[in-house]
């Protein structure tokens, strides 16, 4: 098999997939011409933002989607109002959230609040902004993946979510993409960025 992959960064308002839901969505196929046996490494949510793998190597996938194996993810996070101390240590920390009907409690991970706005272009289209609340940018870092995640963890600490951008996977990252361009890899440099063992054939 020819493996191939591919870093995108999506657009908002673009499903981490190939099939519409309903004819006005847009797609992955909207974002690029990828072969057909290329798929996404996991998904971020239409009203999400950031990198996206793509690619036909399973062993890939399966490295990077295993929560075994505690691929750390960053993103950039616009919220409402400024956290304080508390709030960053509670991301941290761990935060409890309902999914699936059940109580869930987040891993430790990485969470900061930034002294700038990171250098991102507007969104299209803009975020809902209301005059009198000022909004402020976390980077957050974590070792798994559940639903909505990001937005639930800041959203229990008393923060919602106005904007959410995925800028790196393990050392892999947006690097100079704009939103929506697409950079081919070779099977070597993303695997080393992702801290990934190549599959041995075994000898006898």
């Amino acid at each position: 098999m020819d493996l191939k992959y591919y870093l995108l960064y999506k657009p908002f308002d673009v499903l981490s997939q190939f099939t519409k839901e309903i004819p006005s969505h847009q797609t992955l196929k909207d974002c690029y011409d990828f072969p057909p046996d290329v798929y996404p490494v996991g998904r971020l949510d239409r009203d999400s933002e950031g990198l996206l793998i793509l690619t036909n190597d399973n062993h890939l996938k399966h490295r990077v989607l295993d929560p075994s194996f505690k691929h750390q993810r960053t993103y950039l996070v616009q919220v409402e109002n400024i956290p304080t101390p508390a709030a960053i240590q509670q991301l941290r920390d761990g935060v409890s959230f309902r999914i699936k009907k059940k109580n869930y409690t987040s891993r430790r991970a990485k969470a900061s609040l930034l002294a700038e706005s990171p250098p991102f272009p507007a969104r299209v289209p803009p975020i809902r902004e209301r005059k009198n609340i000022p909004t402020a940018w976390i980077e957050l870092s974590l070792t798994e993946g559940k639903n909505r995640q990001v937005r639930r963890m800041c959203a229990a600490v008393g923060f919602p979510v106005l904007r959410l951008i995925r800028t790196q996977i393990e050392a892999l990252s947006l690097g100079d993409l704009e939103i929506g361009g697409v950079l081919e890899m070779d099977k070597g440099s993303i695997y080393q960025e992702l801290g990934i063992n190549p599959v041995k054939k075994m000898t006898f």
